[in-house]
């Protein structure tokens, strides 16, 4: 079964982008509730509002972290085990980030990889932008010194 891929350039420097990712109350803003630890090999959860056929809970745990350039993590829930992988390239004062969705396998996962890429659109292409706006240049400021 196909992989979702979505590619997005954001007009954000790469470091406020990275940020979103790794940032486990940024990273709920645009995503998901979390406890989320930019750490390999760190066990998370993700929680939203249950659907039909999910119950809301996805556990994943984050396998490769390559400041700020990569970062992959386990995806399971909803009758899917499966990755997803955050690319980050920049593109002149912009970053082009690369969504990676993989390891659909069978008749189940026909409704999850469906609904999962219309979601993965609207976040990528919606919320996460829309966060990254609110942040303002005084954020990336203040994330560069923190990091």
């Amino acid at each position: 079964m196909r992989d979702i891929v979505i590619e997005q350039t954001l007009p954000f420097p790469r470091d406020m982008v990275w940020a979103a990712l790794i940032d486990s109350d940024q990273l709920a803003a645009w995503l998901m509730p979390n406890d989320f630890r930019p750490e390999v090999g760190h066990s998370f959860t993700f929680r939203t509002k249950p659907a039909p056929g999910f119950d809301g809970i996805v556990q994943s745990t984050v396998k490769v972290l390559e400041a700020p350039s990569r970062l992959v993590l386990t995806w399971t829930g909803g009758g899917i085990d499966t990755l997803v992988s955050f690319e980050l390239e920049d593109a002149g004062i912009a970053t082009h980030l690369r969504l990676t969705h993989s390891g659909f396998k069978g008749l189940s996962a026909i409704v999850p990889r469906l609904v999962l890429g219309t979601g993965w659109k609207s976040l990528i292409r919606k919320k996460l932008p829309a966060l990254l706006a609110s942040r303002g240049p005084e954020q990336t400021q203040s994330l560069k010194a923190g990091q």
